[in-house]
């Protein structure tokens, strides 16, 4: 009954956005409600709720505090030499433009943080995009799917799940990875080519000379004329470095991720606005921003928070796992892979991995299965991870791409599901993952 219940709201709440009945906002705080008093947990709803929030607090603070930072650095001017060689390379041609976003993605989110890889890439494109009236949905589908790719990084969370859940290290899970990992950026790029291509017949190519170029780049990324003002061209060194390290820290977990941008925050916006009225005016600007993300981050904590406190999770969990006919038990590892995409959509890195992935790599063992195969296995319905609702730092990309959440979904799902097919493809020819 309760996995029923799990099912149905999710796709009642699935339906409501996509079908823009109601706004993601909304219904991450109404629909889950509404299905655990139909549950009869009438008394244990508000404890669910602010257990769930509770959880997510860290990830909302580090959300809020890297939106101003971020935008700190955009204001200062970190990212106009990117932006500036960006659109001389690529000019007017929305083809270059979308490969262009593709390959700046793949670097990026090498750091294995999805909130860092949307701030940056999603800064630096989205003015081009904007100039040339390109379909917003291309740059959040592409930056996003290039994000999926990297997360399977060992410093990305995924891999560090598995590693932990199943207790193995690096060499055993991500190595072997490797080329599928390369495979799906190569996919990425070629999705970029096809979506860039039918730009390009769309809109042509739009003829911008370097001093447009630099222009766009001056003008678009700041609110108004008179944000030129802001502008910190002689501590462009002093904020790149500032960055380089905050990433660094990042990496190697020097502190808690809220902590790190909170005091990234306030060194950057001291070094940058000494006066306490720039301070205020820059914050300010960026605070509706701030608010749109974090007030979906805490509003996904109430649905988690329900999900998990209800134990429809785990019912859902079990009652996936129980469709799996004992006939198809020596194809366990394809079947992970595939059932990964729609497991990792429906509920948490979380409970995938510390609560069904244990239970199927145990399955596994009884068929000669060995457990790195199916950690493996388990990680390539990452890119179709980040569509789901329940990801905080998705909320930022549609906010930062000016895009609607369930518009969103619906533009990437396909090329998503065609990345992890992709990857898989790869895992069964390199024989990391066996039919």
């Amino acid at each position: 009954m309760l996995a029923v219940l799990g099912f149905a709201m999710v796709f009642v709440f699935m339906f409501l956005i996509m079908t823009k009945r109601m706004s993601a906002l909304t219904a991450l705080m109404v629909i889950p409600t509404v299905f655990a008093l139909i549950g009869g947990f009438y008394l244990k709803v508000g404890p669910m709720m602010l257990q769930g929030v509770q959880k997510i607090a860290p990830t909302g603070i580090m959300l809020m505090f890297a939106i101003l930072y971020f935008g700190i650095m955009i204001d200062s001017g970190l990212f106009d030499p990117i932006i500036s060689k960006i659109l001389k390379i690529v000019k007017g041609d929305p083809l270059k433009i979308v490969i262009g976003t593709a390959i700046l993605t793949l670097l990026v989110s090498l750091d294995g943080d999805g909130t860092t890889t949307y701030m940056i890439t999603v800064a630096a494109m989205f003015p081009l995009y904007k100039r040339l009236k390109m379909n917003p949905l291309i740059l959040a589908a592409v930056v996003m799917l290039g994000a999926g790719v990297t997360n399977i990084l060992p410093w990305g969370g995924p891999t560090a799940r598995v590693m932990s859940a199943l207790h193995l290290d690096a060499s055993q899970i991500f190595t072997p990875l490797i080329p599928a990992m390369l495979g799906g950026a190569l996919w990425v790029i070629f999705t970029a080519y096809l979506l860039g291509k039918k730009e390009r017949k769309r809109l042509g190519v739009i003829d911008l000379d370097p001093v447009q170029a630099n222009s766009l780049a001056a003008s678009e990324i700041a609110a108004t004329v008179e944000a030129m003002d802001y502008k910190r061209p002689k501590l462009l060194l002093v904020n790149f470095l500032l960055t380089i390290v905050l990433m660094v820290s990042l990496i190697k977990e020097i502190m808690p991720l809220p902590v790190l941008f909170m005091l990234a925050f306030a060194i950057a916006v001291l070094i940058n606005y000494p006066s306490l009225e720039a301070q205020k005016e820059r914050i300010a600007s960026h605070a509706g921003n701030a608010l749109a993300v974090v007030s979906l981050v805490f509003a996904a904590g109430i649905f988690t928070g329900i999900l998990s406190g209800t134990k429809m999770v785990d019912a859902m969990a079990h009652s996936l796992v129980a469709l799996i006919p004992h006939s198809l038990g020596p194809h366990l590892p394809i079947i992970t892979a595939i059932v990964s995409m729609p497991f990792t959509f429906f509920m948490s890195n979380d409970a995938f991995y510390f609560g069904v992935l244990p239970i199927l790599a145990k399955t596994a063992a009884s068929y000669g299965i060995s457990a790195a195969e199916m950690g493996r296995a388990s990680l390539l319905g990452q890119p179709v991870h980040l569509l789901s609702p329940l990801v905080a730092s998705t909320y930022l990309l549609v906010g930062m791409a000016k895009v609607d959440f369930g518009e969103h979904q619906k533009f990437t799902l396909k090329w998503a599901v065609g990345t992890s097919l992709f990857m898989l493809l790869v895992t069964l020819i390199t024989g990391v993952v066996s039919l």
